[in-house]
């Protein structure tokens, strides 16, 4: 079973353009720990009524297994990264999504 690992951030806008910069950085660490196949970063296009920038990062992690050893050997490391530089400026949410089935257009 894969499970998309969805992380839903709000950034405040005086630290938007840095946090970024930050999160590019960021993401190619987490997929370095092996446990997660891919990852998007999306913006959230729904205006926030607290304000700030709106993203998703949707990690697809290889297995039930592959996630709960992420939770065990390298989450806490780097959720503080980023607690560390923004704790004041970042609202973050943590989900889980099982991927059910996926669809895509083949133009062959």
């Amino acid at each position: 079973m894969r499970i998309i690992y969805n992380v839903t951030v709000n950034i405040d806008d005086s630290a938007h353009k840095e946090w970024l910069i930050w999160i590019k950085e960021h993401i190619p660490k987490v997929l370095a720990t092996g446990k997660f196949e891919s990852a998007k970063l999306t913006k959230i296009l729904v205006e926030e009524e607290l304000g700030g920038q709106s993203y998703s990062i949707q990690y697809t992690s290889y297995s039930r297994e592959a996630l709960d050893a992420y939770y065990r050997e390298d989450a806490e490391k780097l959720k503080a990264e980023g607690l560390k530089l923004f704790a004041d400026k970042m609202l973050a949410f943590r989900t889980e999504l099982e991927i059910i089935d996926q669809y895509n257009v083949n133009f062959n």
